[in-house]
């Protein structure tokens, strides 16, 4: 049986927040080694949280879509998590890094 608009909708909900809370319990994975290998990072994720907020006419800020993705203000997450990026991660980030 085919999915209505809305059953996809909350599939894709769904499968969003599963996301976030697989990040949330992966904190040692580093946002520069997810852009490295996907693409993207957790900042990425919040951008396009933003920007679907704003779409849909309930305009947020950017530490408002980070509070969303890192469950905690941004500089905590960062304080708590983040480690400084090797030579190597620089390196690779500067050759992969996104042409937006």
């Amino acid at each position: 049986m085919a999915m209505s608009p809305d059953d996809i909708r909350n599939a894709e909900a769904a499968a969003f927040r599963r996301l976030l809370s697989h990040l949330a319990a992966r904190p040692d994975v580093q946002n520069i080694e997810l852009m490295n290998l996907a693409g993207f990072c957790r900042n990425c994720l919040a951008n396009w949280y933003r920007d679907a907020a704003t779409e849909a006419g309930h305009p947020i800020d950017k530490d408002a879509a980070r509070l969303h993705v890192y469950g905690m203000p941004y500089e905590e997450w960062r304080a708590l998590n983040q480690r400084e990026a090797t030579d190597d991660q620089k390196q690779a980030f500067e050759r992969n890094r996104p042409q937006e």
